[in-house]
């Protein structure tokens, strides 16, 4: 069965990094596109970045652009999200999810960016 399980959230002081991974299993990972959301406390889930298939395209929503970049390796079928210069407002809960017909999700990984 497909399964994504995230892992690398933690606590981290504001203009911190924090690298999230999501490794997938139960699925031909290279034919799909990942994607990686957030929900903040108390909000919806919202898109944070996307990546094809091959890694050759990708896109972000305009509050992480220049400090968040999203990343795969084919080979270990794992999406990664390096976060750099946290601020605040990036405290959430991050989930992977398979992009396609059929989406999946992991079960979140909680960051919190506090002094």
């Amino acid at each position: 069965q497909v399964q994504l399980v995230e892992s690398g959230g933690g606590l981290v002081q504001p203009g911190g990094s924090l690298r999230l991974s999501c490794v997938a299993s139960g699925f031909t990972f290279i034919v799909y596109g990942m994607s990686w959301y957030r929900q903040p406390p108390g909000k919806g889930r919202e898109l944070v970045a996307s990546i094809s298939w091959n890694g050759s395209s990708s896109n972000y929503t305009d509050s992480v652009k220049g400090r968040f970049t999203i990343f795969r390796d084919n080979a270990k079928s794992t999406v990664y999200l390096q976060m750099n210069r946290m601020i605040p407002e990036d405290t959430a809960v991050y989930y992977c999810r398979r992009d396609g017909i059929n989406n999946y999700w992991g079960q979140g990984t909680q960051v919190t960016v506090s002094s």
